[in-house]
């Protein structure tokens, strides 16, 4: 059995899936994530991270549909070929900047995550990692 354990919460000025942008790298809005107490040790040496991989869940989004038709285009295509967060499981992925931290809640941008959404990790980004 999988289970996954809600380490934080996203606030942000998403409010509906109309206000958040496609892309988070299209939006400069700031939005803080929120550790819980329980985690808050895991925080330790992030100060040293200027790019974080936010692991969220799209509590909000569909999950049974497996053909989306993606911005811009005229026809539809299985959801594994997009970045649709409608889909089985709706784990999805944002590059963020952070911009600061101020105890538990780490300020960042580019996040296009709803108010209200579930963090389930946060990883360093790393260029000679990350970058092909």
């Amino acid at each position: 059995m999988l289970m996954l354990k809600v380490v934080g919460v996203v606030h942000s000025p998403f409010e509906d899936f109309g206000d958040a942008p496609r892309q988070g790298r299209h939006e400069e809005r700031e939005s803080m994530v929120e550790i819980f107490e329980e985690f808050a040790e895991g925080l330790q040496g992030i100060e040293r991270c200027m790019y974080l991989f936010i692991l969220w869940w799209a509590d909000r989004a569909e999950r049974d549909l497996l053909k989306v038709t993606p911005p811009g285009e005229n026809q539809m295509r299985g959801v594994f070929s997009t970045r649709s967060p409608a889909r089985p499981n709706p784990l999805c992925l944002s590059l963020v900047q952070l911009l600061r931290i101020d105890g538990r809640r780490l300020h960042v941008k580019w996040l296009d995550a709803l108010d209200g959404t579930p963090v389930v990790d946060i990883k360093p980004y790393s260029p000679e990692l990350d970058s092909v």
